[in-house]
Parts: C-alpha cells; sequence; structure tokens
C-alpha cells in the first residue's frame, strides 16, 4: 500500500483527506512562504504547492507526497495569510459583499514523477457589519488562513456561495487529487484506510 503524506499544517487539508477515507502522514515543509512572488495568483498557488511538496519529498523517495497552498484573488490583487488583525479587517472591509477567486495549487510526487495542477473557486462573501468584521478577526480564525476566511470554521457563516468545488476552499480539492493520483498508475480507493476497503 502506497503511504500518503500531507505537506502541510493545515488542519483543514488534514480533515479533509481523513473525511474522504485517508489518513496521511504530516510533515510540515518548512518553506517560507513570503519569499516566493508572482504577478499571477495561479502560478503563485502552484509554485508554492511544488516547494513545499518538494521539500518533504526528498527525503521520502517512497512515499506519495501531496504539498498544497491557496491564494486569493481580489480585484488584480493576491491575497495570502493576513498575518495580523488590522491587515484582516482590512481585507474584510474590501471583500465584504463582493466576490473574489480562489487558487489552490496541488503538487503531487512519488519517487521522480510529479504533477502539478492548481483548482480554482469563485467565493462569494456576504456583506458582514463592521461589528460583525471586529468579532470575526478577534477570534483569530482569519489571521493564518489564505485570504483571511473560512469556509469549514466560524467564517463558514460569511461565505453567500462558492462556484466550483468547495474543497478547493478549505485548501485540498479531494476531486482533483483522485485525478491526479491516476497519473501515477494508482487507484484512489487503493489509498483509503483498510477501514473503508472490502476484503480482497
Amino acid at each position: 500500500m502506497t503511504k500518503v503524506v500531507l505537506a502541510s499544517a493545515s488542519p483543514a487539508r488534514l480533515a479533509t483527506l481523513r473525511a474522504a477515507g485517508i489518513t496521511p502522514e504530516v510533515v510540515v515543509s518548512g518553506v517560507d512562504e513570503s519569499a516566493m512572488t508572482s504577478h499571477d495568483a495561479a502560478n503563485l498557488a502552484a509554485a508554492l504547492a511544488q516547494a513545499k511538496c518538494r521539500a518533504v519529498a526528498k527525503d521520502r523517495p517512497g512515499d506519495l507526497v501531496i504539498g498544497c497552498d491557496s491564494v486569493l484573488a481580489f480585484e488584480g490583487e493576491i491575497f495570502g495569510k493576513p498575518g495580523d488583525a488590522r491587515t484582516a479587517a482590512a481585507r474584510w472591509q474590501r471583500l465584504r459583499g463582493k466576490s473574489g477567486l480562489l487558487h489552490t495549487g496541488h503538487c503531487l510526487r512519488l519517487g521522480d514523477q510529479e504533477v502539478v495542477e492548481t483548482a480554482s473557486a469563485v467565493v462569494h462573501f456576504a456583506d458582514v457589519s463592521d461589528a460583525e468584521i471586529i468579532e470575526y478577526v478577534s477570534s483569530g480564525e482569519p489571521l493564518q488562513v489564505a485570504g483571511g476566511f473560512t469556509v469549514d470554521g466560524l467564517g463558514s457563516a460569511f461565505i453567500r456561495g462558492i462556484e466550483g468545488d468547495h474543497h478547493t476552499v478549505t485548501g485540498i480539492s479531494v476531486p482533483l487529487l483522485r485525478e491526479l493520483v491516476a497519473d501515477f498508475g494508482l487507484r484512489w480507493t487503493d489509498l483509503w484506510d483498510p477501514a473503508h476497503r472490502r476484503a480482497r
């Protein structure tokens, strides 16, 4: 059975994989995301995912390593993690009532084989009040997530809708992963934990 390694510290990505039947080993890449820049949000997401994947895969040649990263494209700008409360609040004042395009880069590596792909989804933000923004930012949740929001936590009430795979917005597209693992000659169901697979 192929061992799956998630090159990410994201609890949301881990939870998404577990819900899909896969329990990966988590190995944080240590890649400095701030050191990479681009004028193209999709390319940046893919490059960050690739850097994380490669950093972990160099020591795990026999494992299937998955690296992901997400950024939000909004009004010609690229939003990563806000990092601090002031930035998060200012960002939400701009986002409310509008829409942005969330890009999540995926890089998978097994031995010498590597595939890189980006999934994208349109996110429609609710017209939240100043008071709601203050409370949400004070919770700390939006500070260390791409775009400054979540769709699977406190921020879920502030998202009016999503066009595309909602897993993309949580940071890892399960349907895309299924397609990508096939490039390695693997079946998605072969990666499931034993409890989910029938006896053979």
